[in-house]
């Protein structure tokens, strides 16, 4: 895959929402296989697309690229030898950066960046009347991903805001879909007395009407559709760290997740548990593996690593 193929590959992954981590190499001192300029693409999955550098070097991109998409913090990521060493290498004391002992390295140092990829938060904004235009305009100003919606639009598993600006039209449909579906965020746009009347007719648990702001926004005085739609995202940043979004059932499994590892018996490495991770059953448990020699190793003589 050219650099050309998988920046159009990314472009792909960003407009389908799907996250992912772009590594890049940036420096790279010989024996490697890898030059500066080599890059890949890590996926939700596990999968790596491109070339990093050969299996040890992507066993290390891919584990590292998970655990960024874990927090969404980019990195520079430096792969070095460390034969005989059985631990991961530690981080150093400088932010940022991140260093790997790879025993099964053939030679050599690798810097890589991993940048993370990470889709904005999704607003749904039902309405046609100015707020909701106004709503669409500044939340993409602000950095969401804001589209209009109708009522009865399925809504999808990655659904972070709910905005209803519909004057009074089928609010209480949206707000039952959207507080079944456990969107973090709801606002209904109503004046005080209206806004408690609608919830007071909805069957909603505790949980769901503390998810519902009505009147959605802030209290700073807006008057104008602009304002309004300023005060509610300003409500929406200030929730932020209390409102994180929740795997929802039938959540989209490309969404980054927690980052299952274990440790190679023979090297030592820390490697990510995915559908390809190479393994053996040893006494009816999984045993995972860097890369083919280490696999090899292992089954040619077991014993040898009954302490792993």
């Amino acid at each position: 895959m050219t650099n050309t193929e998988l920046l159009t590959r990314a472009d792909v992954l960003r407009q389908g929402r799907t996250p992912f981590v772009l590594a890049t190499v940036v420096h790279a001192e010989r024996p490697t296989s890898a030059k500066p300029g080599d890059s890949a693409l890590v996926l939700p999955d596990g999968t790596v697309e491109g070339f990093v550098g050969g299996s040890c070097a992507e066993t290390t991109v891919q584990l590292q690229g998970l655990r960024v998409l874990a927090t969404g913090e980019s990195l520079l990521l430096r792969i070095t030898p460390g034969a005989g060493t059985r631990t991961e290498g530690a981080q150093e004391p400088v932010e940022g950066l991140v260093t790997v002992a790879n025993p099964c390295l053939s030679g050599g140092t690798l810097d890589i960046f991993l940048e993370a990829n990470l889709p904005p938060a999704l607003a749904y904004v039902y309405g046609h009347a100015p707020i909701a235009r106004a709503l669409l305009d500044v939340g993409r100003v602000v950095g969401l991903d804001a589209r209009p919606a109708s009522p009865g639009e399925p809504l999808p598993p990655d659904l972070d805001v709910v905005v209803i600006a519909t004057h009074g039209r089928e609010e209480e449909t949206v707000l039952i879909e959207a507080a079944r579906a456990g969107i973090p965020y709801i606002g209904l746009v109503a004046s005080p007395k209206r806004g408690a009347a609608v919830l007071a007719g909805l069957d909603f648990t505790e949980e769901q009407r503390a998810r519902v702001h009505t009147p959605a926004g802030l209290d700073i005085g807006a008057r104008t559709p602009g304002e309004i739609a300023l005060s509610v995202y300003a409500e929406i940043i200030a929730l932020r760290p209390k409102a994180a979004r929740v795997v929802r059932p039938g959540a989209d499994t490309a969404a980054p997740q927690s980052v299952a590892e274990d440790v190679d018996p023979v090297c030592g490495m820390t490697v990510a548990i995915t559908p390809d991770t190479l393994s053996l059953d040893r006494a009816g448990n999984r045993v995972f593996f860097c890369g083919p020699g280490c696999r090899h190793a292992f089954a040619d003589d077991p014993s040898r690593y009954a302490h792993a």
